[in-house]
């Protein structure tokens, strides 16, 4: 098997300026560069990623730091966290670890202090922990996915403003009597990216002059968790609301389905909105709030590799696009 010594010595090169060639990484004059690109096609060389790393001071490692990934937004953002490294030669390092866990007090406290990357991702970090300025002690480039991102490059959509369009349009059809599904009750226990969503709601209602109708429903952020909330919610036909904002597409499907098991018609009768546009929303006509997990993993990665490559570049603040997908699960009220 060819080494990069072969590789150097057919293009007549240092085995520093081959390296450097086909790692892309410092300055090789183009004509040189192409040399050792074809001395190693003719020599069918194949860089070995430890050979790399001495090469260049670089693990070629990203560690990403997220929840579980049962749920589809963060399996999208995982996807397209991988198809960007994949592309740039890259391996990934993943913790998906639950919030608030041992095993993740331990994964910020001596876990990845002790890991060798090149940068790190971090999604839905929670401010409470302190857990981003934790990560910014271990001295490498960071990127955040997610609302908090103190002191980091970061994408997100603005979760508040999704949850007050959802709601906003719910009003603009006639609800008064709206309802927010999904999320802890307790504050204490409320992910923070869920609590700008529940803002987003009492914003909009408050606007509206319409908050003493406020009521939230604690829920799993997921379809039985919605559907759950959901059917304690709507079996009290005296007192059920005629409109549902969910706060994830999973927990008001969840709550579309509960309306179905009681006989209760959507939209003609309740009205559900959410927020993602999951990649089942369709499938329920779910009208939602549109947003591309897997882009934003693609947008991280650029920004971290900026980073990387630029640690002095001032930091950068991506507001991924999101907009309100209207299809047949919101009507006016009856």
């Amino acid at each position: 098997m060819s080494t990069i010594a072969d590789v150097a010595s057919r293009a007549g090169v240092s085995k520093a300026t081959a390296s450097r060639a086909l790692s892309g990484r410092g300055y090789v004059s183009e004509k040189t560069r192409r040399r050792v690109m074809d001395a190693a096609d003719a020599l069918a060389y194949v860089a070995h990623s430890s050979a790399t790393s001495l090469a260049t001071g670089r693990t070629q490692t990203v560690g990403l730091v997220m929840p579980p990934i049962d749920r589809w937004f963060f399996a999208e953002l995982l996807a397209g966290v991988q198809e960007s490294l994949l592309a740039l030669d890259y391996d990934l390092s993943l913790y998906g670890v639950p919030e608030g866990s041992q095993t993740r007090e331990r994964l910020f406290e001596t876990v990845l202090p002790g890991r060798r990357f090149d940068g790190i991702i971090a999604v839905g970090i929670q401010p409470s922990a302190r857990e981003l300025e934790r990560l910014h002690r271990t001295g490498r480039p960071l990127v955040s996915v997610g609302p908090y991102s103190e002191g980091s490059s970061a994408v997100s959509i603005d979760d508040t403003a999704a949850a007050r369009i959802a709601t906003e349009h719910l009003i603009e059809l006639g609800h008064a009597d709206i309802a927010f599904v999904g999320g802890s009750t307790d504050t204490g226990e409320l992910s923070y990216g869920d609590e700008q969503r529940l803002d987003g709601y009492h914003g909009a209602l408050r606007a509206a002059g319409l908050d003493a109708h406020a009521r939230v429903v604690g829920a799993a952020p997921t379809m039985p968790g919605g559907y759950t909330a959901a059917a304690g919610l709507l079996g009290d036909r005296r007192n059920r609301p005629t409109a549902i904002v969910g706060v994830c597409d999973e927990a008001a499907i969840g709550a579309i389905i509960a309306a179905r098991r009681l006989g209760i018609a959507v939209p003609t009768e309740l009205s559900v909105v959410g927020i993602d546009d999951h990649e089942h929303a369709d499938m329920f006509a779910l009208t939602t709030i549109g947003q591309s997990p897997r882009e934003q993993g693609h947008e991280a990665v650029r920004l971290l590799t900026r980073r990387m490559d630029e640690p002095e570049a001032p930091l950068e603040r991506v507001s991924a696009p999101s907009s309100l997908v209207v299809r047949s699960s919101t009507a006016p009220p009856r």
